[in-house]
């Protein structure tokens, strides 16, 4: 089981510099994650911390694979991940999100990375998830295109015409 522990850095003992961390992040990851669409993966992820004057440069960077479900066969599909992102991460009165910013609560000053990671894999994939063509569950894709071309030859046949709109239909195909 993996220990999301591992994935928090304690910002009052960074001292001045940077450390850069990495971690190989597997399906007992995703599954420690409550919640979690992704459920199966193998990531790797580097995180690079430089601490400013009164701030946290932070990037993390991201590149391997999660497994995903078609959304054309249902069926389970791999998908490349790969980003690069860039946050300031402050000590404040309350832990907080705000676009590239991350406020953490100066009392506590612990850093928890697992669900910003896990945010920095999800927006890198893309919107459709498709296999590549050809690759697709051939039964499913068969029988999507049979009820595709069912639905859609079947309302002309038995709906009956408006007598309004067969003028308009005259009138068209004398232009």
């Amino acid at each position: 089981m993996f220990s999301l522990e591992t994935l928090r850095i304690d910002l009052k003992a960074f001292k001045e510099g940077s450390i850069e961390k990495n971690w190989m992040l597997g399906d007992d990851y995703f599954l420690a994650l409550e919640g979690a669409e992704i459920q199966r993966g193998s990531v790797n992820v580097g995180v690079t911390l430089r601490k400013a004057e009164n701030y946290f440069d932070m990037q993390i960077c991201t590149e391997g694979f999660v497994v995903v479900t078609c959304d054309r066969c249902l069926d389970d599909m791999e998908q490349s991940v790969e980003s690069d992102n860039r946050f300031i991460v402050k000590l404040g009165i309350a832990d907080s999100e705000d676009d590239d910013t991350i406020t953490v609560d100066e009392n506590e000053g612990m850093l928890d990375l697992s669900w910003v990671i896990y945010e920095s894999i999800a927006l890198s994939l893309p919107i459709k998830h498709v296999h590549a063509p050809g690759k697709c569950n051939t039964a499913m894709t068969e029988k999507l295109d049979e009820l595709s071309a069912t639905r859609s030859g079947d309302g002309d046949d038995n709906t009956a015409v408006d007598p309004r709109w067969s003028k308009l239909t005259e009138l068209k195909e004398k232009n």
